[in-house]
């Protein structure tokens, strides 16, 4: 995606606009324009020069955010300087010479004429003086706030109406009748009717021109500060980025800016600093703070060949590393990205507020206009029916409207980041609330993903000590991944193993050694039973681990039975809580294993998931994600390569942070941490994000729904209600700043916090009926062919399954949703192979 920044957007009418006009450019796939941060995702093959060309053909400006990986950090600083609130001081500075003439305005206008104020003779008699004085003051406030009428009428010109034109259209006329009354007034002065002339001053309007202008400048600061306040999670993560390094370069320390670092230089980190970019620790140990990364406070410890990552905090060793990613390849700038390019999309829901926006302007300036005639033509004065018209165009704001989505999500956005939640676009953000299953792989997702020793049981007469000290010496020289489990508990208990001699290793069933002239032996209990005499009361015990998923392995000395071992992968200690807040919202909990049915439903019932479906080779995942999708919104949670096409295909992907980068690029979310209970914390704020998008929307439709009939004078003849186009335009101010500060709201929720789950009601999927197309293809000649065509198949998104075959010369596909021949053709053909038909 390329990113633009936006600048002269002051609606949703606007950043409609821009979106409508990148659009239309040939080989642009999708825009999305974020009023929230003044910028612009663009995808396809247009190039920058014609999109730029196009932004400022539609009245706005754009200049690209990318630059190269070498300089990340000046990019950084350019996004950060992007981000900083430069709207804030501008508009208080406009606001407070806007109140040096609106008070003394406000004193005439409205303290003398109604409640007599005290005014000099001179003007106090003379009723043209005291107008002139009110349009001089008017005038000032409007240069003051000229902003609105460049903007504003500009926008017109070219039949684009935003939020600006609506002021400017109000306060202008405001002013330009009050300014014909004024000439009135003076006519009848001339005319020495100082009765008549003193009549006119209660048809001025100035004081709401003048008004209009400064309230919407006041809900505009105020805006502006609440909008700085929604990107503070990504400012903060920008700020981390360090600044220079300490590399190492002709056996000299030299401190060098951060850009200069390149992949394999030396870098060295004292107690107390920041680590400058990712690496691998070549000397020395410590604990590294990676709060900044994952949210979780406590320090971890690193050794030689341990990774670092930039701007996690050097606890307590001196270390010198070898940098392995540098620029935009850290992960504190791809967590900047994830969360600069979740801000430049848009939630689906946002969508609807969009198309209401870019008809919203137009339609106020029509039910302005007819409220001006219907109350002309009911016998009203001119004053009268302006006032109504003008309400009208005051009080409508879209901007309420364009804002409801983008603050919502940048703030929710901003909360998973301080957490070490990653949504990838605003859909996932979204979508992943609408969950409705959550399929998880077992292996680093529910468990640890390494086999740990369990169990220890010892025969009568043999110490556990003396077991694992046996178990010691054979396993050291073995390879096996139980090995390690053993080696690790050794380890722990700080054992020292003895040398063995004639060490073999039989594959499948066990090792043989001999220790000091004694004959050991290890493995399972098919190769023991050969080995040594196993009494039943052992035989059961093995029996009831293999049931509890573990794995039992026997030792023996001299032909005698010295006990069992046993090995697991273990369930991480917040699993079961994690599945239990999952099944407490409403969600169903499938496990994913190719382990054997009795492991696999060992672990499932020690995690409390629904369902367990076992013996699932790497490549039937996808497959298993299919089945489910047809039952509901679709999660699936991995960590592994063999992973990536399940989370491809699930409704939502969620990667485990520890696993590996190709998980994580096919996910839509991507959890920092390996911790599943981050899984129902995800799903929470998105629900959360989702209600407070729905709450913003219900607020910004109902006050316009309400609002302009009201400000029309609808109700007047019925309850005498009358609406000021001053107070329309104190309530246009406000609109804007109630959405945003409901957004911030989201910033006090505790997403960590199950006491409030609830199961939601979400619309199940309607049951679709299967679509089939059968292709006729010539050219396949072989399996080979058969698998080119399917895969080319299977990789459009419309394709659930594609069955070929070279000795029919066919292929059968099973659509979930409609594609057409023409792409289902060209992908075949772009194959090498020619479609006869499709029917």
């Amino acid at each position: 995606m390329e990113q633009f920044s936006v600048t002269g957007m002051s609606c949703a009418a606007c950043s409609a606009r821009v979106e409508k006009a990148v659009s239309a450019i040939p080989g642009v796939t999708s825009c999305t324009v974020s009023l929230l941060t003044n910028s612009m995702g663009v995808e396809g093959t247009a190039t920058k020069e014609q999109i730029i060309a196009a932004v400022e053909e539609a009245g706005y400006g754009a200049t690209s955010k990318t630059t190269g990986n070498s300089k990340a950090s000046a990019n950084t600083s350019a996004e950060e300087a992007l981000l900083k609130d430069k709207e804030t001081p501008i508009l208080k500075r406009r606001l407070l010479i806007s109140l040096g003439f609106l008070i003394p305005l406000m004193y005439v206008s409205m303290g003398h004429t109604m409640w007599n104020w005290p005014l000099p003779s001179e003007f106090s008699r003379n009723p043209v003086a005291l107008g002139i004085i009110q349009m001089l003051l008017t005038i000032f406030v409007m240069m003051t706030n000229q902003k609105f009428f460049i903007s504003g009428f500009k926008s017109l010109i070219r039949k684009a109406p935003n939020m600006d034109t609506l002021v400017a259209l109000g306060s202008a006329a405001s002013f330009g009748y009050s300014t014909v009354v004024l000439f009135l007034m003076s006519h009848a002065q001339m005319q020495q009717d100082t009765a008549k002339a003193m009549s006119y001053l209660h048809e001025f309007y100035f004081e709401s021109a003048a008004m209009i202008l400064t309230l919407i400048t006041v809900g505009k600061m105020l805006e502006a500060r609440s909008k700085g306040k929604t990107t503070d999670a990504l400012k903060s993560l920008m700020k981390l980025a360090p600044k220079t390094a300490v590399v190492i370069q002709n056996g000299q320390e030299i401190e060098v800016s951060i850009e200069e670092v390149k992949k394999g230089d030396i870098f060295v980190v004292r107690p107390g600093e920041n680590i400058p970019v990712d690496g691998i620790i070549l000397e020395g140990s410590t604990a590294v703070n990676e709060s900044a990364l994952t949210g979780e406070s406590i320090p971890v410890d690193k050794e030689v060949g341990d990774s670092v990552s930039a701007a996690t905090m050097n606890h307590s060793g001196f270390i010198k590393c070898e940098a392995t990613r540098v620029g935009e390849d850290t992960t504190l700038s791809q967590i900047i990205q994830m969360v600069s390019d979740a801000a430049a999309t848009k939630a689906p829901i946002a969508k609807i507020a969009d198309k209401v926006s870019g008809l919203f302007v137009p339609t106020v300036i029509v039910i302005a206009i007819l409220t001006i005639v219907v109350w002309l033509l009911a016998g009203y004065s001119i004053g009268f029916a302006l006032a109504r018209g003008i309400a009208v165009l005051v009080i409508s704001c879209p901007c309420a409207l364009g804002l409801a989505t983008p603050v919502a999500i940048m703030v929710g956005n901003g909360m998973g980041a301080k957490h070490g939640i990653m949504f990838k676009t605003a859909v996932s953000l979204e979508q992943a609330g609408k969950t409705q299953i959550v399929a998880l792989d077992k292996t680093g997702t529910i468990t640890c993903g390494e086999p740990k020793v369990t169990d220890l049981l010892p025969v009568q007469g043999i110490s556990e000590e003396e077991l694992l000290k046996i178990a010691y010496a054979l396993e050291k020289k073995s390879e096996h991944p139980l090995a390690r489990a053993i080696l690790a508990k050794a380890e722990e208990e700080k054992l020292v193993a003895e040398e063995i001699s004639d060490f073999k290793v039989l594959p499948g069933n066990g090792l043989l050694g001999n220790l000091s002239g004694e004959k050991l032996a290890g493995g399972n209990l098919k190769f023991m039973e050969q080995n040594a005499q196993i009494s039943e009361e052992m035989r059961q015990k093995a029996e009831a681990l293999a049931e509890e998923g573990k794995t039992p392995l026997f030792f023996s000395v001299r032909g005698k039975l010295s006990g069992i071992i046993a090995v697991a992968d273990v369930i991480k200690e917040d699993s079961p809580r994690a599945v239990k807040e999952l099944q407490n919202m409403g969600i169903k909990v499938v496990m994913l294993t190719g382990d054997n049915e009795k492991t696999a439903h060992a672990i499932g019932r020690q995690a409390g998931v629904d369902e367990v479906i076992a013996g699932v080779l790497p490549e039937g995942k996808e497959n298993v994600i299919r089945a489910l999708k047809k039952q509901g919104r679709t999660a699936m949670v991995g960590d592994g390569i063999n992973d990536a096409p399940a989370l491809t295909r699930a409704d939502i992907g969620i990667a485990i942070g520890a696993g590996t980068d190709i998980a994580i690029d096919a996910a839509d979310v991507v959890l920092m941490k390996s911790r599943l209970s981050d899984v129902p914390a995800a799903i929470r704020l998105s629900r959360a994000t989702l209600r407070n998008i729905h709450e913003n929307l219900f607020w910004a439709f109902i006050y316009n729904i309400v609002g302009i009939p009201l400000a029309a004078g609808v109700w007047y003849p019925i309850f005498q209600w009358k609406l000021n186009p001053m107070f329309g335009a104190a309530a246009m101010s406000l609109s804007s700043f109630c959405v945003v500060t409901n957004a911030l709201r989201l910033n006090l929720f505790k997403m960590y916090d199950s006491s409030k789950d609830r199961k939601t009601k979400v619309k199940k999927k309607k049951e679709e009926p299967i679509m089939e197309r059968t292709i006729k293809v010539e050219g396949m000649m072989c399996p080979h062919c058969e698998a080119s065509v399917k895969g080319a198949l299977e990789a459009l998104a419309e394709v659930d399954e594609a069955v070929t075959s070279h000795k029919e010369g066919t292929a059968i596909v099973t659509l979930n949703s409609e594609i057409s021949n023409d792409l289902l053709k060209k992908t075949i053909e772009d194959k090498g192979y020619k479609v006869l038909e499709i029917k």
